[in-house]
């Protein structure tokens, strides 16, 4: 596609290139089943230093149907021996839930939208007016779905995981066809955890020249490491799992950072980004009181009126006042025209044409 990158606006923040990376808190199931650890999750994040706090909206029917059929059987990870249908309903954000969530976030003064999983949750999300909303790993080859956010015109964040070139060629296009303009994409690798080895952080400037939109990265490896450094490579948007506390378990809480990481990664990411600055190759503000330490070619030795520059009386030495060291050889046998004493910085004055 090869278009020049975009930026998105959610609320009043701007994301993209030229712009802070945007830190999402995924909630997702550590609530545990309470509505209350929810909501101080919410007010952790914004306290931590995120710019949005996420949900999912979803009940068990509205992703599978109860059966313990093999096809519905989870094999091997975290939820080995679960069917589909016992994760979800342990893991699911209540509907009923989302009006307090979301006034609860406006109250503390952090964005917060979700991802739906069906046209049902769309439509609650849009009752509560959310700002964006976001497209899991899995539901990016759910055509019908990203048409009916797509339709509601707000911005959308589609995250990639397990999907090919083709798949998110698709989703793009489909967004764009029903009225999404403004679009994000996340890099992701769907495994929980992911190993970092496997992270492969150079997709996303691919992924960024390819679509020419803004990507991020929806990250499940444990710790933050993976994440500071997608910054250097140009991500826009960090989605990480959070809890408040690893040790009280929960279905995504072998992945998911607790307060103090959600800190650092808030913090790191930040500077990480500032870092980055620009292709420059002017004398910065912190090295202006600096260049004196350069070397330079002084004089040595006592030098008598007349005596000639020789590589006992200068030497190419700290600090910068002097002639530049390019000059050394060219000043060998070179006479001086009054005395000058050891510790002057050589000067093209001091020398007889």
């Amino acid at each position: 596609m090869n278009e020049s990158n975009s930026l998105m606006k959610i609320k009043d923040r701007q994301i993209g290139e030229n712009h802070p990376p945007y830190i999402i808190a995924e909630l997702s199931a550590n609530h545990n089943g309470s509505l209350e650890r929810a909501l101080k999750t919410i007010k952790m994040a914004k306290s931590m230093g995120a710019d949005a706090v996420k949900f999912q909206t979803y009940t068990p029917d509205t992703l599978t149907i109860d059966s313990d059929k093999e096809d519905f059987k989870i094999k091997g990870g975290l939820w080995d021996g679960l069917t589909l249908y016992e994760l979800y309903k342990s893991a699911f954000t209540p509907f009923e839930w989302h009006e307090e969530m979301f006034n609860y976030a406006q109250s503390v003064g952090i964005t917060c939208f979700s991802t739906p999983f069906d046209e049902s949750a769309v439509d609650l999300l849009e009752d509560l007016n959310t700002p964006a909303y976001k497209v899991a790993s899995f539901e990016i080859i759910d055509i019908p779905l990203i048409q009916y956010i797509a339709s509601t015109k707000k911005p959308m964040i589609i995250s990639t995981g397990m999907a090919n070139k083709e798949e998110i060629q698709e989703a793009v296009h489909v967004a764009r066809e029903n009225g999404s303009n403004e679009l994000i994409l996340l890099h992701c690798i769907s495994g929980y955890p992911t190993p970092v080895e496997q992270s492969n952080l150079m997709t996303i400037p691919d992924m960024r020249n390819y679509f020419g939109l803004p990507v991020g990265l929806s990250d499940h490896t444990l710790g933050i490491e993976v994440s500071i450094a997608s910054i250097a490579l140009g991500a826009s948007v960090i989605e990480k799992h959070v809890t408040l506390n690893a040790s009280d378990k929960g279905p995504d809480s072998e992945f998911s950072i607790e307060p103090d990481q959600l800190n650092s990664l808030c913090i790191k990411c930040k500077s990480a980004w500032e870092a980055l600055g620009s292709a420059s190759y002017e004398l910065k503000p912190v090295e202006e009181d600096q260049i004196k330490f350069r070397r330079s070619i002084y004089v040595v030795r006592d030098i008598d009126s007349g005596e000639v520059l020789t590589k006992e009386n200068i030497r190419s030495i700290r600090p910068g006042y002097g002639l530049p060291p390019k000059y050394f050889n060219e000043l060998i046998g070179k006479r001086v025209k009054s005395r000058v004493e050891k510790g002057t910085p050589l000067d093209w004055d001091m020398l007889e044409k």
